[in-house]
């Protein structure tokens, strides 16, 4: 079968470990499968997506082969798959608009950021490149709070009739409006904000689910979270965090048998240890009572590399949204947007959106 034809924005650790995720599992077999939903989705396997087009605004990145910029600093994620040929596909510069952090100037010197003094692309020029590689889906991997670079990243994909997956917690997806112009067109679109394999957020939900199950009444809980990549120093502005923490408290609120008031419930990013690089430490506290209205409380540490993490949800949302292509369906893909997205345009519990993704793959209708 023809490769899935992707471009990506951002080509930071989570990039890296979906790159070398396809070149790993070239020469896997079905017994291999870890961390994917299944081996073959739709007669597509891991292996068969191909990036073609690539856009950041590090001058580390910027004009070099893909496949050597995802080594490239702060890059830090964990390497499992070093032995990558050249691609051909150079990474373009992107168009910077809230793409950054004021506050990251400040650590230049440390080489921790340095915006690429090459001309910003235009949407024009974006979309051109779209269309002339052919490109089938785009994938978003900005930073979070990059509100507006988002929007005209998705402005590009709906203008170049690319299908949109948005892996970062700015509403696109969940968004009617979008979803609407999107639908309008017959693109697919799948989002918002990536859930990790087993992350803080799925294990929040998971035991969240548990208590409700059981009869627990659950009374407060907390999630905080330090990491070392470029995505907890992009968030140590605090005022990038307000659609990263919705899309976080609202992933576990959905699925609480009682809605927590809001000084109950504490959920988001807390600092940035430069030294765990792109290792996430979750800390997760959940107060309840029992029967007889007895007290209860768990206490969690979670340590996971955050980036390998999610990279094989995305390629199973990639699988997932080339079925959609092929089947002419656009606008929200329901399904997989609940079973791999933290803020999807509908909330279901997992074992729910797993099964509605399976319907989906045996060629169901969307609901």
């Amino acid at each position: 079968m023809e490769k899935i034809r992707i471009a990506i924005i951002g080509i930071g650790n989570c990039a890296s470990s979906l790159i070398q995720g396809i070149y790993y599992y070239e020469d896997k077999k079905a017994e291999d499968a870890v961390g994917l939903m299944h081996w073959d989705i739709g007669g597509y396997l891991p292996s068969d997506l191909e990036v073609v087009a690539a856009f950041d605004i590090d001058q580390r990145k910027v004009g070099k082969d893909v496949n050597e910029a995802i080594f490239a600093k702060p890059n830090c994620t964990t390497v499992f798959c070093p032995e990558i040929t050249l691609s051909g596909v150079k990474v373009d510069m992107g168009c910077v608009l809230d793409g950054v952090a004021p506050h990251m100037a400040e650590f230049a010197d440390k080489q921790t950021f340095m915006v690429s003094k090459e001309a910003e692309k235009s949407k024009e020029e974006i979309i051109n490149i779209l269309k002339e590689r052919k490109v089938e889906i785009l994938v978003n991997y900005l930073p979070v709070g990059s509100e507006k670079a988002t929007r005209f990243y998705a402005e590009c994909a709906l203008e170049a009739g690319v299908a949109f997956i948005n892996s970062m917690p700015v509403f696109i997806v969940s968004d009617p409006g979008w979803a609407a112009k999107f639908e309008e067109k017959g693109i697919p679109l799948v989002g918002d904000d990536i859930k990790a394999q087993i992350g803080a957020t799925i294990t929040h939900r998971t035991l969240a689910n548990l208590f409700r199950d059981r009869g627990v009444k659950l009374d407060r809980t907390y999630q905080l979270n330090t990491g070392g990549n470029t995505d907890f120093l992009n968030m140590l502005n605090r005022s990038r965090l307000d659609s990263k923490k919705e899309s976080k408290t609202e992933a576990v609120q959905a699925v609480l048998g009682e809605r927590l008031d809001a000084e109950n419930i504490h959920i988001g990013p807390s600092d940035y240890v430069p030294w765990q690089k792109d290792n996430k430490i979750c800390f997760l506290r959940m107060e309840g009572k029992t029967f007889g209205n007895v007290p209860m409380n768990i206490e969690l540490r979670l340590s996971v590399e955050d980036s390998p993490n999610s990279a094989g949800c995305v390629i199973d949302a990639v699988r997932c949204c080339k079925l959609a292509l092929e089947r002419g369906i656009g606008g929200q893909l329901t399904s997989i947007s609940a079973y791999t997205m933290k803020h999807p345009p509908q909330q279901f519990t997992d074992d729910l959106a797993r099964e509605m993704v399976e319907e989906f793959l045996a060629g169901e209708r969307e609901k």
